[in-house]
């Protein structure tokens, strides 16, 4: 039991400096929005005696919020060379750094009288953020036993949902969501990140890293002792040496390399399919409507900021959920479930919106689409994905791949954060569509194309996708045999 202890804790000391940052970042900054705009104007009043324009106040806003995925693309894409030269868990602890940086700039800003200070706070968050949600996944991943891989890949989504809730709590009036507190709240991220700098440098490094990157045998088993404790660890090590073996003289690729490997080609669609379709589902959007549509059911505006937190915990709960189920239910079947039933849930919201003026029940109707909506994104989409390049890549490619899907992931949050408000101007009620018609397309996606990895070897999965990369190379080589004969008849 210690070593499941051990295992549990190490989750922890991950996880709470990991991607509990990204879920607590991106709720805090929506609490003091309106402080911050008014202390923009009062700064830029102070400093040049004119007002600023709304208009112009709006756009200074619009550039703090996008600093965040911006940061974390510049995370996303460093996170791959750091995960190689310096090592899963060594780049945790050193990625603590940018959210000391980003809590002191964030702090101290209206000491400073600087709204540029709050920009660039997000800037350096945003890049934690984006190292972590690379590196977390994969550390968890290589450090877990073959049969609770999923499961413990999986609380990187939770400790997400986690950090969301938890954002949505601190924001509260009462807490530090209030206008003279502010800054304290956007500088409260530094918590977590005294917490892993304190508990993670008394866990071991991912075992799969000391042995096949650097080769050192002798810390692997010690590490391996101190995760699975007195098991036999026979079986697990030569499946690791026989993956070493397998990559034997190769050096850790870099992403342009993936493209242009033609054994690589289904696990790349797959993963860039999914990446994408995560933030391009509408499961973040769902967020931005809550508050109107609870404002719309006749809740009280003041009490709307504890219902929200009613989402966010939808999330957890799910993400929890599918935690423990996802090494027995399998990959495919959470990943289909959650694209299924939110095209289903979008369509009943997109009717919900229509007709909520007319219908005096709609508004409720709405209100169980916004939670039904997140529940089915939390029960697959949001904790598989993040699973599956540990899973389909070996370990040279999958620093690599998480540079692809960490890229995508947050080019798409930038990208759906600044399209959405003009979706919403053009198609009004219907702005769904678009989401409805990812969501389609990728539980198509995943029904044909994609296999299960539940319960595999790394090894066993990508002799799986081998034979996917070249099975039309063999059915052409059929085709040439009748046409041979044909022109012999002739």
């Amino acid at each position: 039991q210690l070593q499941n202890k051990i295992l549990i804790l190490t989750i922890c000391a991950a996880g709470i400096g990991g991607t509990f940052q990204y879920g607590y970042n991106i709720s805090i900054i929506n609490a003091p929005a309106t402080y911050i705009q008014a202390f923009m104007n009062a700064t830029w009043l102070e400093r040049t005696g004119a007002p600023l324009e709304s208009n112009v106040v709006l756009l200074l806003w619009s550039f703090t919020v996008s600093a965040y995925p911006l940061g974390g693309l510049t995370g996303a894409v460093v996170a791959g060379p750091m995960a190689i030269m310096l090592g899963r868990k060594m780049s945790l602890l050193l990625n603590n750094i940018f959210v000391i940086i980003a809590a002191a700039l964030s702090g101290f800003s209206r000491m400073a009288k600087s709204f540029e200070m709050i920009m660039l706070s997000r800037f350096f968050t945003g890049m934690n953020a984006g190292v972590s949600m690379n590196i977390q996944p994969m550390y968890l991943a290589e450090s877990a036993p073959k049969k609770l891989r999923g499961a413990v890949a999986l609380t990187s989504a939770s400790f997400t949902a986690l950090g969301l809730v938890l954002g949505q709590v601190v924001g509260l009036r009462e807490l530090l969501g209030g206008e003279e507190s502010w800054p304290f709240l956007l500088a409260s991220n530094v918590v977590p990140a005294l917490i892993q700098l304190t508990a993670l440098p008394w866990f071991p490094e991912s075992p799969r890293y000391l042995l096949i990157d650097r080769g050192d045998k002798e810390s692997c088993i010690s590490a391996l002792q101190k995760l699975r404790g007195t098991s036999d660890l026979s079986a697990e090590l030569e499946e690791m040496l026989a993956e070493q073996a397998a990559v034997k003289g190769q050096r850790a690729k870099n992403p342009w390399e993936l493209f242009q490997n033609p054994s690589l080609r289904w696990q790349l669609v797959s993963i860039i399919v999914l990446s994408s379709a995560m933030q391009l589902c509408g499961n973040d959007s769902m967020y931005f409507y809550a508050a109107y549509v609870f404002q719309e059911a006749g809740i009280p505006r003041d009490k709307i900021p504890y219902v929200v937190i009613g989402t966010g915990s939808c999330e957890l709960i799910t993400s929890v959920t599918c935690n423990m189920i996802i090494d027995y239910a399998g990959r495919r079947p959470l990943l289909l479930g959650g694209y299924i039933f939110m095209a289903g849930w979008a369509i009943v919201f997109m009717v919900a919106l229509s007709q909520q003026t007319q219908i005096s029940w709609m508004p409720y109707l709405s209100m169980a689409c916004i939670f039904a909506y997140i529940l089915s994104f939390g029960i697959g989409p949001a904790g598989v994905t993040g699973v599956l390049p540990t899973e389909v890549f070996d370990q040279m490619s999958r620093p690599a791949a998480y540079m692809i899907c960490g890229s995508l992931l947050w080019f798409n949050l930038f990208l759906v954060g600044t399209a959405f408000p003009f979706i919403v101007k053009s198609l009004a009620h219907f702005c769904y569509i678009p989401f409805l018609v990812v969501c389609v397309c990728t539980a198509l996606y995943v029904g044909f194309f994609l296999p299960e990895t539940k319960g595999k070897s790394f090894l066993e999965i990508s002799e799986e996708f081998k034979k996917r990369n070249f099975k039309t190379k063999t059915r052409s080589g059929f085709y040439k045999g009748p046409e041979e004969i044909k022109t012999t008849t002739l």
